[in-house]
């Protein structure tokens, strides 16, 4: 009887699918350059810094500042985490681990959409900056959302390539951010000045904002796009060599390279500005362009769009990356289609790539309304800074009741941990609700009244959705 039994254990064993596992391919340098890339000092800075002046008036440097020290302190919670649960998903994954399947759920869907926003708000944006380089005329919605789909159809074949090409397009990425943002910086800085230092601190509440207060705080919301995107390098931790010790620093490396590059080129860029130009530039999609040839000269109008472009392209392409792990991840776990989660032979998510490609170019139909692409474009950012919310929460949570010791992991931070914790739990709610507040200054004048609500209605359809579908799912 034993052999028989020993025989249909043998067989269930066999019949069992293996688990569907990722390739480790990535070293600390690919790690760095995915997390570079997403944060992205050029698609970052370029898309907020004439928003920036046009609401403020200017003086936004100070809040930029305190934004970035403040995420700091969110990348330390998750470089904490990813050092103790390195797998794919990253903070889907630790939800789920730590605060239970429920709410694991409610995580990986808010995180799903966020990324998904994001990827079309740079797929948007980016498609912008392809039609710019081949003099296409980029005017209408139509062409707005067809130069945005090439772009997201590029993106996807460099996600379906060969691993080393991928590698080598996200790193020719982070030299052209080198060389786009932070070289051109530096000749604008040093050769270009026109303001002193002490521009950087003035004008604030010159702008559409009613006062000083309220400038303050729309600089401290605007700011938060530049500054999301580092928690890539957990998302892909799998897929890491040595992920307990390689993903915590790419995740410091990341934003901290990022954030001092941001910083300068803010700098650089307010400095350089003529005040009334780039006010009236800014309700443009390229205020930097005419700068640019301004100063140097008509001739490096073509290499500096091309530079950007790839450095759109380095970003879009590994928010696919990004997005299309915690789609695997959730899938791997029940709480999406079982086919999401297939790998090919090269252990590549290829349906999940497929999937996230998919959801983009349905988010950029909305491109088709400058009002509804608005929404998508602020709830990119309300919706992961959200998940910092939940993620900070949870860790802060489960540290404090016991469930999540953080001195198992390989980052140790002792009594500094719990303090880091709470300041960035408090950060990221408060920028949360900064961001989703509605502000009709923010708007143009005849914005419906669902564009000002658009992240706290965007996020209770999302809540509410989930909580049905957990609810039927239980009744079964």
């Amino acid at each position: 009887m034993s052999t028989v039994r020993s025989h249909k254990s043998f067989s269930s064993q066999m019949k069992s699918p293996e688990p569907q596992m990722l390739n480790r391919s990535m070293g600390i340098w690919n790690s760095f350059t995915l997390g570079f890339a997403v944060v992205s000092p050029v698609v970052g800075l370029y898309a907020i810094v004439g928003v920036q002046t046009n609401v403020t008036g200017g003086g936004w440097f100070t809040a930029l500042v305190i934004c970035l020290i403040m995420q700091l302190l969110v990348a330390t919670v998750y470089a904490e985490l990813s050092s103790q649960f390195p797998i794919a998903g990253g903070a889907y994954k630790w939800a789920r681990q730590l605060g239970g399947t429920i709410t694991g759920q409610y995580a990986g869907i808010i995180y799903v959409s966020s990324t998904i926003a994001m990827l079309t708000t740079t797929a948007y944006t980016g498609g912008i900056w392809l039609a710019i380089l081949f003099d296409s005329p980029s005017g209408t919605g139509l062409m707005m959302v067809f130069w945005g789909i090439v772009f997201l159809l590029i993106c996807m074949l460099l996600n379906l390539a060969h691993v080393n090409v991928f590698k080598s397009i996200i790193a020719l990425g982070v030299y052209a951010e080198i060389i786009g943002s932070f070289g051109i910086a530096l000749l604008l800085f040093f050769f270009f000045r026109e303001h002193p230092v002490s521009e950087l601190f003035q004008n604030l509440g010159e702008g559409t904002a009613p006062d000083k207060l309220s400038a303050f705080l729309a600089a401290l919301a605007i700011a938060g796009w530049a500054f999301i995107g580092f928690d890539a390098c957990s998302t892909t931790s799998e897929e890491t060599h040595q992920p307990k010790r390689m993903v915590p620093r790419a995740i410091f490396f990341s934003l901290c390279a990022v954030g001092t590059v941001v910083v300068f080129n803010s700098a650089a860029l307010t400095l350089s500005f003529d005040h009334d130009t780039l006010a009236k530039t800014s309700a443009t999609f390229d205020p930097i362009t005419p700068l640019i040839t301004t100063h140097i000269g008509d001739w490096f109008e073509k290499p500096f769009l091309a530079i950007v472009v790839i450095a759109f392209l380095a970003c879009g392409a590994s928010v696919v990356k990004y997005t299309s792990r915690i789609v695997f991840s959730m899938a791997r776990e029940g709480n999406l289609p079982a086919s999401l989660s297939r790998v090919t032979a090269t252990k590549a998510p290829r349906n999940a790539i497929l999937c996230t490609i998919f959801l983009a170019s349905l988010g950029l139909l909305f491109g088709l309304n400058d009002q509804a692409v608005a929404t998508i474009i602020a709830f990119g950012t309300g919706g992961l800074y959200a998940m910092f919310s939940m993620t900070t929460g949870v860790g802060l949570y489960t540290r404090l009741t016991g469930r999540w010791d953080p001195a198992l992991g390989e980052l140790k931070l002792g009594g500094w941990g719990l303090i880091i914790n709470i300041a960035a739990f408090l950060w990221s709610l408060f920028e949360l609700i900064n961001i989703a507040w509605p502000r009709t200054y923010l708007a143009s004048p005849d914005a419906p009244w669902w564009q000002l609500w658009a992240v706290p209605l965007v996020l209770g359809g999302i809540i509410s959705m989930t909580t049905l579908t957990i609810l039927i799912r239980r009744n079964k």
